[in-house]
């Protein structure tokens, strides 16, 4: 299965922490990350799943592959700026949501367009999202409720 992790580009020394658990928890579990490529909690991501043997893959806002953060094994340029949230989330099975603001929430309401299952971890509060208290509930979560 293939897992989006949305969240902060800004966050928490603890999203950062959950994230990276999560990215690894993840990988372990056999599961691809799938993430915006670049900082904060997509990096966290990767870098978790990239300790663990895990595959990741960062759809990115710009043109440029390059731009992608130095754990992403697969990067997608789009060059579609913000608009590429949708195709993060488009791209995963179900979604982690890890702290985050803004373009977090942008993905959530995709999430919910697109009927992905989506676990928030100190995650902005919204419709069709479970509030989870850890990154191995988050894992469960999705994996319990992927079709």
């Amino acid at each position: 299965m293939r897992v989006s992790v949305i969240g902060a580009s800004a966050p928490t020394d603890a999203a950062v922490s959950d994230a990276r658990e999560v990215g690894r928890l993840l990988a372990e579990r056999g599961h691809a990350v799938v993430c915006g490529g670049l900082g904060g909690v997509m990096r966290a991501a990767c870098r978790g799943a990239s300790e663990a043997d895990g595959h990741t893959i960062g759809v990115l806002p710009g043109e440029d592959r390059a731009a992608a953060n130095e754990y992403v094994d697969t990067a997608i340029a789009t060059g579609l700026g913000h608009a590429r949230n949708a195709l993060v989330v488009m791209n995963g099975d179900a979604v982690i949501a890890v702290d985050g603001a803004g373009g977090t929430l942008s993905e959530v309401g995709f999430s919910s367009v697109y009927d992905r299952p989506i676990a928030g971890l100190d995650a902005p509060s919204a419709p069709h999202v479970e509030a989870v208290e850890t990154p191995a509930a988050a894992v469960d979560y999705v994996e319990a409720n992927v079709d």
